[in-house]
């Protein structure tokens, strides 16, 4: 079989912002024509002994709405003022009680730097069934305040501003925890839906006690 071979000069490949590369009409045609995904940054909060961090829709430069279908959220470095659980709730509107109702699972696996003990379990003390209470995204032991022990990792929420749907939301985070023993690895999998069809507006992060006392949390849309 004959190999078919591009002439260089002929190629069409000018940059264009947020397109892909992909065949043209030409028989030796490629062109940036072709519209590709993309991610946008869109806010950083950083904390400092914060007792929360929002993200509200339209204002200090939020985007929250149906601008993008997927946002991204990552967190770098969550370090507590006390030993706790980092967690996240919902809201809708102009409201500001964040307590929209929520039906989530939660499992994680484990394991101490001693090899002492390892496995995977899953929390019913960190799940809801129609609960209104902030999700957990980090398990026992809690996350502690010794100056190594911090949190990583990132939230998906999908189409918050769907009218027709419920939403829902995807969390992964990997944290260092002591709690006065040898220290573990807790690499947390939460997964669960917001009950609303009304659009989502605004996010909220938060320690269940104290303050988050220092790291960054990013939020991204995607397309």
């Amino acid at each position: 079989m004959a190999l078919s071979k591009l002439t260089y000069n002929s190629l069409n490949v000018t940059a264009a912002a947020n397109k892909g590369i992909g065949f043209g009409s030409g028989a030796d045609d490629l062109s940036t024509d072709f519209s590709g995904g993309s991610i946008r940054f869109i806010k950083k909060l950083t904390a400092s002994s914060s007792s929360t961090l929002s993200f509200l829709d339209g204002t200090s430069d939020v985007v929250f709405d149906n601008t993008y279908k997927e946002y991204l959220f990552t967190f770098k470095n969550i370090h507590p003022s006390a030993e706790s659980y980092f967690a996240f709730q919902a809201d809708t509107g102009t409201n500001t009680s964040y307590n929209q109702t929520i039906t989530s699972n939660f499992f994680r696996s484990y394991h101490r730097e001693d090899g002492g003990e390892s496995g995977l379990s899953y929390f019913t003390a960190s799940d809801q069934a129609q609960g209104t209470a902030f999700q957990n995204l980090v398990e026992n032991p809690q996350l502690g305040t010794n100056n190594d022990e911090n949190l990583n990792g990132y939230l998906h929420i999908f189409n918050p501003s769907s009218s027709v749907f419920v939403k829902h939301f995807i969390a992964r985070t990997l944290s260092q925890n002591d709690d006065s023993q040898p220290g573990y690895v807790l690499n947390n999998f939460v997964g669960g839906y917001f009950n609303t069809t009304t659009a989502l507006t605004r996010v909220q992060f938060k320690m269940a006690s104290g303050n988050i006392d220092a790291g960054d949390i990013c939020l991204y849309g995607i397309n």
